[in-house]
C-alpha cells in the first residue's frame, strides 16, 4: 500500500492497486493534457492541438467498449383456455353407450332380431313416439300411430304370437319373464330423453312411409322402417363418442390450468 497525494496537495489516503491504477491513469491524462498544451505555445497552435487531440483520444479508448444493457425478456404468452366440451343435446355427462363392435356397429337391443321382434320393435318405437312427440309440428303422428295399429293388425297380432312361441322355446317356463324383461329395454331404449326430439323427426318421416304399406306387407318393411326409428340414437352414439375423445384431449391440453385457474379464484375474490 502506499500515500498518495493530489496535485492540488490534498492527501487521497491509503490506495489499493485498483486506486492506483485510476490515480495513475488520470496523472497521464493529465500529463499528455500539460504536454499538449505546452506544445501548442512552443510549435504553433495546429500541431498542439493533433498533439491535445490524441492525447484526449488515447485516454477515451483505454476507458474499454461501452456496457451493452439486454432488455428483459418479453412475458410470457397468454393461454387461452377454450370452454370445456359438454355432452350433445344436453345428455348427462356419464352415459354409459354401446361400443362399437368388431363389425363396425354398436349393437343395441334391436341387433340381430327375428323378423317378429323387428316388427314388435318397430311398433314399440312408433308408440314410443306418439306418447311423447306432442308438439304441434308433430301433429301427425298420434293419429298415424293408430291407422298403423288398426290397417295392419293382422300382422301385429302374428307376430305377437310368434314371439311368445320363441320366448317358450328359448326360455322355457321364464319364457314371458325374459320377453317383458327385453321389451321393457326396448321402450327404455327408444325413450332416451336427450334422443327423443329426433325420434320425433324419425316418426314423422315413418309416418309418411306406413301410409304407403298396405296390409299384409308390414313384416318386409319392418327391418328398414327399425332401421330409420335407430338411427337418430347410433347419430346420439357416435356424437357422444366424439364428446368423449374431445373432452379427453381438452383435459390433457388444459385440465391442470383450468384447475389452477378455479382454485385461485377465491383468493383473488377475497382480496
Amino acid at each position: 500500500m502506499i500515500s498518495a497525494v493530489g496535485h492540488s496537495g490534498e492527501d487521497f489516503g491509503t490506495l489499493g492497486d485498483e486506486g492506483r491504477e485510476r490515480h495513475a491513469h488520470g496523472a497521464s491524462l493529465l500529463a499528455g493534457g500539460l504536454f499538449a498544451a505546452k506544445a501548442l505555445s512552443a510549435r504553433g497552435p495546429a500541431r498542439g492541438l493533433r498533439l491535445l487531440a490524441l492525447a484526449l483520444l488515447g485516454g477515451v479508448a483505454s476507458c474499454g467498449p461501452a456496457k451493452i444493457v439486454e432488455a428483459p425478456p418479453p412475458p410470457p404468452p397468454v393461454v387461452v383456455i377454450p370452454p370445456r366440451p359438454m355432452p350433445p343435446v344436453g345428455a348427462a355427462p356419464n352415459m354409459v353407450i354401446p361400443a362399437l363392435a368388431a363389425d363396425g356397429l354398436r349393437h343395441t337391443v334391436n341387433t340381430g332380431v327375428s323378423p317378429a321382434q323387428a316388427v314388435w320393435n318397430l311398433r314399440s318405437a312408433y308408440n314410443v313416439a306418439a306418447l311423447n312427440c306432442m308438439g304441434a309440428q308433430y301433429a301427425p303422428i298420434l293419429p298415424g300411430y293408430a291407422d298403423f295399429q288398426k290397417r295392419h293388425a293382422k300382422a301385429l297380432a302374428a307376430a305377437n304370437k310368434t314371439l311368445d312361441k320363441e320366448y317358450r322355446t328359448r326360455f322355457g317356463a321364464k319364457g314371458v319373464r325374459e320377453r317383458e324383461a327385453y321389451q321393457t329395454q326396448v321402450y327404455n331404449f327408444f325413450a332416451l330423453p336427450p334422443v327423443v326430439p329426433a325420434l320425433c323427426n324419425a316418426a314423422l318421416a315413418l309416418t309418411v312411409d306406413l301410409e304407403n304399406v298396405p296390409a299384409g306387407q308390414l313384416d318386409a318393411f319392418a327391418p328398414s322402417g327399425l332401421a330409420k326409428a335407430e338411427a337418430p340414437f347410433t347419430e346420439f352414439y357416435n356424437s357422444y363418442e366424439q364428446y368423449r375423445a374431445d373432452l379427453a384431449a381438452w383435459e390433457a391440453r388444459f385440465g391442470a390450468a383450468s384447475a389452477a385457474a378455479v382454485e385461485a379464484t377465491p383468493l383473488a375474490a377475497a382480496r
